[in-house]
């Protein structure tokens, strides 16, 4: 499979992209309503980045209690329990009078699901993609991500000032039961991808199997901490520059988009493994330049250059995959995801209180700075494969009641 044309054929790509695209339009236009509404009430560079990011700390408490669920329920039942949970919880969140602190346990609640969440959808993708087609799958998603992005907070950004945050928050709510709807009504019905219950025995247990092997352990760290620092600076967009933070953000998905666009259709395959550290380095260096008081079309264009590398991760995905077997792809892309989303959120509660001490613009320039570091630090370890746990005691973990 070598065409965006092909996938499309595919019977059930075109409803999972569907789904898929209308909770993340959701979760887009939801987050920037949110975190809108937040700061107005509180002030905090702190809580505005949480609002934006804070769901993603329960992430790690489902990714060591709940991620066993991935292989061992039906997946259609699964994106349908969850489109619907996450619609009704955002539309909580649209009640007038909601504290502060209600809204940080509705978004907390919505981070269990979105642990499942990645887990399931990502596991079913290799199911209906299974080879090589899982790759330029995930980076039409990736696109899609970026494209829904630069929608959602424009058009987010458009009706947060002409409406209200609350009205907007209703929207996305809507537009997370129209995610759950297109599942149910597009998806066929397949059975679990393990045997056995799911349970929190098995979660670790799997966990640590696949966290026990260096190269997809240093797999796993590139994938999260490059990426969740810089994701730090994106959550204090809104101090930086009220009023114009929309401007950014499109600029960031705009990047993102075009990194996915050229790496996952265009790039070849013997260039992806060189391509990883160039791109996780381009992902730190435009942010030091925050450290200056930038006029907002630089600024832009700055986001824009450092959100093209973004696209590292997907070959970084791609990696996982070849060091994972299929029984447990589900519960290992499911890791990824809440690894990933989890130090998010310590990446924006990081740059949240920096910006307090320093400035938002300081902050994102030593944000940039220890994502450099780290991708320094992570280049010469991704490069040694060796110490493979064999796949017949990961497919042996994974079995066992």
């Amino acid at each position: 499979m070598h065409t965006y044309r092909e996938l499309f054929r595919v019977p059930e790509f075109g409803p999972l992209f569907s789904s898929v695209s209308l909770v993340t339009a959701a979760r887009t236009v939801m987050g920037l309503a949110l975190g809108t509404l937040v700061y107005e009430a509180t002030g905090s560079p702190l809580l505005a980045a949480l609002s934006l990011f804070g769901s993603y700390f329960a992430h790690v408490f489902g990714a060591v209690t709940l991620l066993s669920v991935a292989d061992r329920v039906p997946p259609r039942a699964a994106m349908v329990a969850i489109g619907l949970l996450f619609g009704l919880s955002t539309l909580a969140l649209a009640v007038p009078g909601m504290p502060v602190w209600g809204v940080f346990c509705i978004i907390g609640f919505q981070g269990l699901l979105g642990s499942v969440a990645g887990g399931v959808r990502w596991g079913l993708l290799g199911e209906i993609l299974p080879g090589s087609g899982y790759v330029l799958g995930r980076s039409v998603f990736n696109m899609s991500l970026g494209v829904t992005q630069i929608a959602g907070f424009a058009l987010g950004g458009l009706l947060v000032a002409l409406t209200s945050p609350r009205q907007v928050l209703v929207i996305a709510a809507a537009l997370s039961l129209a995610g759950a709807l297109t599942s149910g009504l597009g998806l066929s019905r397949r059975p679990p991808r393990s045997a056995g219950r799911p349970s929190v025995r098995q979660t670790w247990r799997v966990n640590a199997q696949l966290w026990s092997m260096p190269a997809r352990r240093y797999t796993y760290l590139a994938m999260w901490v490059p990426n969740g620092l810089v994701v730090g600076c994106e959550a204090i967009f809104i101090p930086y520059a009220p009023g114009a933070a929309s401007v950014l953000f499109v600029a960031g998905a705009a990047g993102m988009l075009a990194g996915d666009v050229l790496l996952g259709r265009f790039l070849p395959v013997r260039w992806r493994a060189w391509a990883v550290t160039p791109l996780q380095v381009l992902l730190g260096v435009p942010y030091l330049l925050f450290a200056l008081s930038l006029p907002l079309p630089v600024a832009a264009v700055a986001v824009a250059a450092a959100s093209f590398g973004f696209g590292g991760g997907l070959l970084l995905q791609e990696r996982l995959i070849e060091l994972t077997p299929a029984e447990l792809m589900g519960q290992a892309l499911g890791l990824h995801s809440a690894g990933m989303l989890t130090f998010q959120a310590v990446a924006a509660s990081i740059a949240g209180v920096v910006a307090g001490w320093l400035s938002p613009g300081m902050a994102m320039a030593v944000m940039g700075a220890l994502s450099l570091l780290v991708t320094l630090y992570l280049t010469p370890r991704l490069r040694r494969r060796g110490g493979q746990v064999p796949d017949a005691e990961l497919v042996e973990a994974g079995s066992q009641p």
